[in-house]
């Protein structure tokens, strides 16, 4: 090898994700197989539709998720962890605005002994009331140190301020909301969501024969849960608040965090995907403007970025950083300038050129384990987008012209709608 030279740079001409293959079960739920990988290590991802947008009350959705794992009517929540403990295995569970997740991590030889244990997890629940406590305990204890730091007081405020009150994903915590949970409410959230009418499988790893088998056995064959109980998806009216700066106050803070952010597009609108390219340019990776000018030339902060969340229905495009007090007005005002040169310059070649290389290296990266592709797999269910997305991705990121960034960067980084919340110390 002659290291004098540079390798040759390939460039990817397409982008090919294994699929899985799907089997519909004698009980109707869906399971999807990934096959792939050396390690005998499988993974089992089982989604229920129903998150914060389908509770009746807050934190309904997380605390029903969270206790399926603090005993069953076979298994105390001593029981659980010690075999899950003793067989090597790890149980995940999380909830997101619209999904609930129960993910299984097990080596191949004990699949089928951690199975019997995820069965009793999902199916017969029970809930119970001191171990509740405790759960509820330390969750509040996280929520009062969270309820500390600048970042989390300023995402709040943003969601509040872009959603409103009311909606889902602008409602504002308290402790009381923690208390209220109670072994009804969460049974009332299983009984409607977690059941095989609702639910969809991925199995992902070195997937034998065998460990399909025990899967269809022990989920695919008779219904469970209360298959009669149908989702419905509410409707909730976004209410935004008039205010462009917005403060909290945190009379210790060592430093403010400041985020920009505004309501706008999302994946499923024909701009979206070209629109990524002009969001990793802007603040999407270590080499984008905003790190280049705020952080290596100004040097107001360690780190900055802007990214866009999505939410049912909508985007939330969003600048993000900390600084400290005495810089949050002089960075707000570079943020502008950089949105000004992106909307009256056109990116040049070269920088256009390695932003492209960094967005096409970073698919290659996320989709080459059985896992990150069950990932992105799973991504396609719960999102609603087409089976073409990653193709149309590649496509959109090698065609995309430095006329037409310029046209999003004009139409999507709207100086006047960003808001400007800022958490941290009052200046005088």
């Amino acid at each position: 090898m002659n290291r004098t030279f540079q390798p040759i740079v390939c460039e990817l001409k397409q982008i090919d994700i294994q699929r899985p293959i799907s089997i519909i079960m004698p009980n109707g739920i869906s399971l999807n197989i990934i096959n792939s990988g050396e390690q005998e290590v499988t993974r089992l991802d089982l989604i229920f539709r129903g998150g914060r947008w389908h509770q009746s009350q807050k934190l309904q959705a997380l605390f029903t998720n969270r206790m399926l794992r603090e005993g069953s009517r076979s298994y105390t929540s001593t029981a659980i962890a010690a075999k899950l403990d003793y067989y090597g295995s790890w149980l995940d569970l999380s909830t997101s605005v619209e999904h609930s997740y129960i993910t299984l991590y097990s080596l191949n030889k004990y699949f089928k002994e951690t199975l019997e244990i995820l069965e009793s997890v999902i199916k017969e629940p029970v809930f119970p009331e001191k171990e509740l406590s405790t759960v509820i305990d330390s969750n509040i204890q996280q929520f009062q140190v969270n309820s500390t730091k600048v970042d989390y007081l300023a995402h709040r405020s943003l969601l509040n301020a872009s959603f409103g009150d009311q909606h889902p994903c602008g409602q504002i915590l308290g402790e009381e909301d923690y208390r209220n949970i109670t072994p009804k409410a969460l049974h009332e959230f299983y009984d409607t969501h977690y059941h095989s009418g609702n639910c969809t499988i991925y199995l992902s790893g070195k997937v034998t024969d065998e460990i399909i088998q025990n899967v269809q056995s022990v989920f695919g064959t008779e219904p469970f849960g209360d298959t009669n109980r149908q989702i419905v998806k509410q409707e909730y009216a976004i209410v935004t608040a008039s205010e462009k700066k917005i403060f909290t106050e945190r009379a210790d803070a060592m430093q403010s965090a400041v985020k920009m952010g505004n309501l706008t597009i999302e994946r499923t609108h024909p701009d979206y995907l070209k629109l990524r390219v002009l969001i990793t340019l802007f603040g999407g990776y270590f080499g984008s403007r905003l790190m280049s000018n705020i952080r290596e030339d100004k040097g107001y902060t360690y780190g900055i970025s802007a990214g866009i969340l999505f939410y049912p229905d909508n985007g939330l495009l969003m600048v993000s950083t900390e600084a400290a007090n005495e810089y949050v007005e002089p960075l707000i005002t570079e943020v502008y300038h950089e949105i000004d040169k992106l909307q009256n310059e056109t990116v040049g070649q070269e920088e256009l050129s390695m932003v492209k290389n960094y967005m096409v290296g970073e698919m290659c990266r996320n989709y080459e384990s059985p896992f990150s592709i069950s990932d992105a797999w799973i991504f396609i269910l719960t999102t609603g987008l087409a089976d073409d997305y990653f193709s149309h991705s590649l496509q959109a990121i090698k065609e995309v012209t430095p006329q037409e960034l310029r046209d999003l960067a004009c139409r999507y980084l709207c100086k006047e709608k960003l808001k400007e919340v800022v958490a941290g110390k009052k200046m005088s």
